[in-house]
């Protein structure tokens, strides 16, 4: 472990994106090191990866899972290895750049020096910040965004967001064994259940870019999970 903190990218078909993003990440001027989670992509992304340990030999991890199982497991198995591992913050971002790297270091101070348990790269804090989406999926974004807002009442702009900095005392406080949702819904629960055990929650205003390079994982499964979970944590309350 080189740095006190680690950038855990969750990674399937992720070829063209991959090597750029980790050299990206490396070229801030704060040291992070990185864990990629990657799902066995047929793509051949953890072969490019573990190519890449020999040059950035002790800063660059990976794990490999024998099946894509979900956006949500991932980043569990990456908080728990994080942990045991004793990183005191953990980054959770995309591999596509639709994360800045140039705001991990925000987010890290945001903790660091603000006194965030947990800090959110927000699209919607300080009005509408989304690059290169069509309006349709742009106003779907926000809306659901508003929709947890309305349903949980919970205290942040956006809920659905990715590009977290999570303090070791959240993680730990939040029991992830109990985390029920895989996909988009992982997103809002982790967040919820942060606010319910009144941790500090602060949003960073980060500009959020689409992807140019590989496809979207986005599908209707996971929106009807985002949907119709946020009820259920709402109504029936997940175990905490």
């Amino acid at each position: 472990m080189v740095s006190n903190t680690v950038v855990i990218i969750p990674t399937y078909n992720e070829k063209e994106n991959i090597t750029t993003i980790i050299e990206a990440i490396y070229s801030q001027e704060k040291e992070f090191d990185i864990l990629v989670v990657d799902d066995d992509s047929p793509d051949g992304t953890s072969a490019i990866v573990e190519k890449l340990q020999e040059k950035y030999f002790g800063k660059l991890y990976i794990e490999t899972r024998k099946e894509k199982s979900g956006l949500g497991t991932a980043y569990i198995h990456g908080f728990k290895w994080a942990l045991a591992k004793g990183y005191e913050y953990i980054i959770q971002m995309d591999a596509d750049f639709s994360h800045n790297p140039k705001d991990l270091i925000r987010l890290y101070e945001s903790c660091t020096k603000d006194g965030a348990d947990l800090s959110v790269g927000s699209r919607y804090s300080v009005g509408v910040n989304v690059v290169n989406w069509p309006m349709p999926r742009v106003l779907l974004s926000y809306f659901a965004s508003k929709y947890v807002q309305f349903i949980t009442g919970i205290p942040i702009h956006d809920t659905t967001a990715g590009f977290v900095c999570w303090s070791r005392k959240a993680l730990e406080t939040i029991r992830l064994d109990k985390i029920k949702f895989v996909g988009y819904a992982f997103q809002i629960e982790m967040k919820y259940k942060a606010w319910k055990r009144n941790l500090t929650i602060k949003e960073v205003s980060v500009i959020f870019t689409d992807r140019t390079k590989g496809e979207s994982k986005m599908s209707s499964g996971i929106i009807h999970e985002a949907l119709f979970g946020v009820i259920r944590m709402r109504l029936k309350r997940l175990p905490k």
